[in-house]
């Protein structure tokens, strides 16, 4: 179990498959303000709302210097499908098949649904600035105006 991340921190090195193929590495984004936001499954309320949020202020985000990526333990195929369905064709969704990369940022979690505990992804944003640090940690996130809040702090970064 790796310890929680927080402001300051460096943040953990990683490469994943990303939608569409290709991968994307925290190396190759050195110099920008990147947004990763971890969220539970392809395709379901929660999540897709959070997506389709941060799919339409993606020029804004662009505007602020930061690029977003979602993450989910999700493989590419699903991220394909899940951008087809919703149009988030702004976005870019990171696959983590092998939960490595949600085990390195502490967002694979166990929790409890009616009395089941089961391990799964804790809704979770981290704004990593040019440096290669992490600026500001969100956890437990509630999606209604999230990724507002988020462009917010990507812009005072």
């Amino acid at each position: 179990m790796a310890k929680e991340l927080a402001a300051g921190d460096k943040a953990p090195a990683f490469e994943l498959p990303k939608d569409g193929g290709g991968k994307v590495s925290l190396a190759s984004q050195k110099g920008r303000k990147i947004v990763l936001y971890f969220y539970p499954k392809d395709d379901t309320s929660g999540c897709t709302a959070e997506a389709i949020d941060f799919n339409g202020m993606k020029a804004q985000f662009e505007k602020a210097g930061a690029d977003i990526f979602g993450v989910s333990p999700d493989s590419c195929a699903s991220h394909d499908k899940f951008k087809a369905k919703h149009e988030l064709g702004g976005l870019t969704l990171l696959s983590d098949e092998s939960k490595a990369m949600l085990e390195a940022y502490g967002v694979w979690k166990e929790k409890s649904m009616y009395g089941r505990k089961y391990m799964g992804v804790e809704r979770t944003t981290f704004l990593i600035g040019p440096d290669g640090k992490i600026a500001r940690v969100w956890n437990k996130v509630k999606v209604p105006g999230h990724a507002n809040e988020v462009l917010e702090a990507a812009k005072a970064l």
